[in-house]
């Protein structure tokens, strides 16, 4: 039987899960994706935590000891995500050693309300990573222009990081700029490169939902063939800029130093339109050395009918430009698609955290009766 995860890992893919809960750890769940289906690393975000914790059953003990010693609804939730990511990188532990630090990560996302204060959003990351305390922790930062700086802060005092909500070309150059700084200043702090990783989270269904709806407006037969190309050339054309990135002198000198590449990771890939094919953000972007985070039902679709067809990013960058430059053509205006989804994204996140917040404090039981 074809072990089609297995070719794709072959094929320079990491598969990561996006997704954590209490419950698939205590059940083994995750566990078992490391043992049978090649997941190599897990991501969090504010909205998979808010579901996860509506399922109040998994995590009454720790309530009842939270609301005993009278812990506020905010350092509540920073208690109980950091308790499910620590227990998370525990699990991914062998992976992390069999990959000598490149995988098994497993990411935490500063306080989405935080995104556009760069101090804070430092601070933060400063908190989460003393709390959880795991060398395969990723603290999540946001590509917004506040986050930037924030990104580069963070690396140069030797703190891995996982750069999230990128949707744009431009500013995933600010992006990968950000790395470069910080790992150059945390050279220069007397980290160890060698122990310090990276991934960049390119954000791609969401773009094709965006540019789609936009499309139907416009209506055209020209426009109506451009449904579904966006997302896939928009993270082509990522790659096509990590490559240039990651072959300067700049980056060799780090390089040089033990610092490893700051790989692109595709985020949102699981399709939000029925007529797609629900593995085409996974067929479509492989390519050597990126990370492709899935939910789990995606996962199990690409084992049971995925196709790996070796390198399908580099192969084709000329059709990707010409996407983009037809969506320009008809009227479709990038830097307002991309500038609509970073709002977006940041203000779904920020809901999201407040969602688990509030169903934190309902859930935290009142001292007395929790005794």
């Amino acid at each position: 039987m074809t072990d089609r995860l297995a070719e794709l890992s072959a094929a320079g893919v990491a598969v990561w899960l996006d997704d954590i809960s209490r419950q698939r750890l205590a059940t083994g769940g995750l566990d078992a994706l490391r043992r049978e289906k090649h997941v190599v690393g897990v991501t969090s975000n504010p909205t998979i935590f808010a579901k996860a914790v509506s399922d109040k059953d998994d995590y009454t003990e720790q309530l009842k000891d939270l609301a005993l010693r009278g812990i506020s609804a905010d350092e509540s939730t920073r208690m109980i995500t950091s308790y499910d990511v620590r227990w998370a990188c525990d699990v991914m532990r062998p992976a992390y050693d069999a990959s000598h630090g490149v995988d098994g990560r497993v990411s935490l996302e500063v306080d989405p309300r935080l995104a556009h204060d760069t101090e804070k959003t430092n601070a933060e990351a400063r908190q989460l990573w003393w709390l959880v305390d795991r060398p395969n922790l990723f603290i999540k930062i946001p590509a917004t222009l506040a986050g930037i700086p924030a990104i580069a802060a963070t690396l140069a005092q030797g703190i891995s990081v996982n750069v999230t909500l990128i949707f744009g070309l431009d500013r995933y150059d600010a992006v990968m700029d950000a790395f470069l700084s910080g790992m150059e200043q945390a050279k220069a702090n007397g980290h160890d490169l060698s122990t310090m990783a990276s991934v960049a989270s390119f954000f791609v269904s969401r773009v094709d939902t965006e540019v789609d709806k936009r499309l139907d407006k416009i209506g055209t037969p020209e426009a109506q063939a451009l449904h579904g190309k966006a997302a896939i050339a928009n993270a082509r054309l990522a790659y096509e800029r990590y490559e240039k990135v990651f072959t300067t002198d700049r980056w060799k000198a780090l390089a040089d130093a033990g610092a490893r590449p700051q790989r692109p990771l595709w985020a949102s890939t699981s399709t939000k339109n029925p007529a797609y094919r629900d593995v085409m953000y996974v067929e479509e972007l492989i390519a050597p050395g990126v990370v492709n985070t899935m939910p789990e039902a995606t996962v199990h679709a690409f084992a049971d009918h995925g196709e790996v067809r070796g390198d399908t990013i580099t192969t084709n960058y000329a059709d990707a430009h010409q996407v983009l430059d037809s969506l320009a053509g008809i009227g479709i205006d990038y830097d307002d698609v991309i500038e609509t989804l970073e709002r977006e994204g940041v203000e779904k996140f920020s809901t999201s955290w407040d969602e688990l917040r509030q169903t934190i404090e309902g859930q935290l039981p009142d001292a007395e009766s929790a005794k």
